[in-house]
């Protein structure tokens, strides 16, 4: 049920379906003879849609959340290392049998590089089927493929495949890896992430140490500096809006242990 109605909310309340659902209710007044609703509503519906294609916005939300969790220095010994789904496309692995990945890469190419950095280091894949309304192929069966095709020995991977959401990544995972006092699991996401991922592993009782990646954002004044492609700036503000509400609702619901988990003391 969880899974269900956070896809719909979300589809209902992200930024490009809201300026149209505004703009189109300006029209909408027009017709109904209300000439100054209307137009304030279609007026209103360019101004926002002006602001977060236009304006470093996206940039800023985005990295209030990757400056959450810095990146830690490596301890000499790692038990495992635990990287979370949503950086395959899975749709077109379905219909083209092509192992795609999308923005969230990083999440791959930094799992190998630290797979080779820890040789004797456990990594668990965690990633499920998460289309709702067709049939889809999970991540876990394309990351078994392209890990095995970068090189990873066949045997060190664990695959995770049934979570759909965050908290399910935490909580199948924790299943899989039975992680013992004293031993050190790295945790690999997107560093826009890390802060809901964090807290979702908090809950499920899996100590991770978070090893964020595939920032989205620059540091310094470039931050202040918006895209020229101005798509760029309206998807980050999408995305940072997605983790914002992902972290409300999880709060609310309690699958994380705080509304913005910050590392441990």
């Amino acid at each position: 049920m969880f899974f269900a109605a956070s896809k719909l909310l979300w589809y209902l309340v992200q930024p490009l379906v809201v300026i149209l659902l505004i703009g189109g209710a300006g029209i909408l007044a027009t017709l109904l003879r209300m000439p100054k609703l209307g137009l304030g509503l279609v007026g209103t519906s360019f101004v926002i849609l002006a602001i977060v294609s236009l304006s470093p916005l996206g940039l800023l939300m985005l990295s209030v959340l990757e400056n959450r969790f810095q990146k830690p220095p490596l301890p000499a010994e790692v038990t495992g290392i635990v990287v979370l789904g949503g950086s395959f496309d899975t749709r077109i692995g379905r219909t083209r049998g092509e192992l795609e990945l999308n923005d969230a890469a990083d999440r791959i190419t930094t799992t190998m590089a630290l797979a080779r950095q820890f040789p004797d280091a456990r990594v668990v894949f965690s990633g499920g089927a998460a289309a709702m309304l067709t049939e889809d192929i999970t991540e876990s069966s394309m990351a078994q493929k392209l890990f095995a095709a970068l090189g990873l020995a066949p045997e060190r991977l664990e695959l995770e495949d049934r979570s759909r959401n965050t908290t399910e990544n935490a909580i199948f995972t924790r299943e899989i890896a039975q992680p013992q006092p004293g031993e050190t699991w790295l945790l690999v996401t997107s560093a826009a992430h890390m802060p809901r991922a964090v807290g979702c592993f908090r809950v499920a009782g899996f100590d991770v140490l978070p090893y964020p990646t595939d920032y989205q954002t620059p540091s310094g004044d470039a931050l202040f500096w918006p895209s020229t492609a101005t798509v760029r700036n309206l998807e980050k503000v999408h995305f940072a809006i997605r983790e914002y509400l992902g972290l409300a609702v999880y709060r609310l619901t309690g699958k994380t242990d705080a509304l913005f988990p910050a590392p441990s003391a």
